[in-house]
């Protein structure tokens, strides 16, 4: 069994999701969003990367991967996504964790099938993937997503002979 958190970035809210997979099973633990309030950017930051170690410290997991930066219209607001990305994989690489990092549209793909699907098509298919009773929340949602397309993209490449990337290969 692999234990995964995805992270879904964001300077305000930053969605979590833990899935454990096994074989070609896997099973929801938690997901949630971490809220991030005040004014000093600094500060906001480390609430960043200080809830996700404490994540790291309650649910163990083996593996993590991140939701890429794409580029927004503004380039301040994404500037802002990039450093608070930068928090969570400084988060992940602190505690020794194998980082894997899947774009907007490679997650979509992985999850609705297509790499223009909705956040609500997005939303419907974690649910669906995970047996959820309820639809998860947005930013939670996507992280799971996050999760769930690192666990799909190494259970591909084991498949392939001599592959390697995501995950090294550890998914049996």
């Amino acid at each position: 069994m692999v234990r995964i958190l995805g992270i879904d970035p964001g300077s305000r809210l930053t969605g979590y999701g833990v899935i454990d997979v096994e074989g070609n099973h896997s099973r929801y633990v938690t997901s949630g969003c971490i809220r991030i309030t005040g004014d000093d950017w600094g500060q906001r930051l480390g609430i960043i990367f200080e809830s996700l170690n404490t994540l790291i410290s309650e649910h163990a997991p083996d593996e993590f991967a991140v939701e890429q930066v794409f580029m927004h219209r503004n380039a301040d607001s994404a500037l802002k996504l990039g450093q608070a990305r930068g928090a969570a994989i400084c988060a992940g690489v602190s505690r020794a964790l194998t980082l894997s990092e899947y774009s907007p549209r490679a997650i979509k793909q992985a999850i609705a099938g297509k790499g223009g699907a909705s956040k609500e098509q997005v939303q419907h298919m974690v649910r669906v993937l995970l047996n959820l009773n309820a639809t998860p929340q947005e930013d939670a949602a996507d992280a799971l997503a996050v999760a769930l397309c690192h666990a799909h993209t190494c259970q591909t490449l084991q498949k392939i002979p001599g592959a390697k990337g995501a995950g090294g290969g550890r998914f049996r």
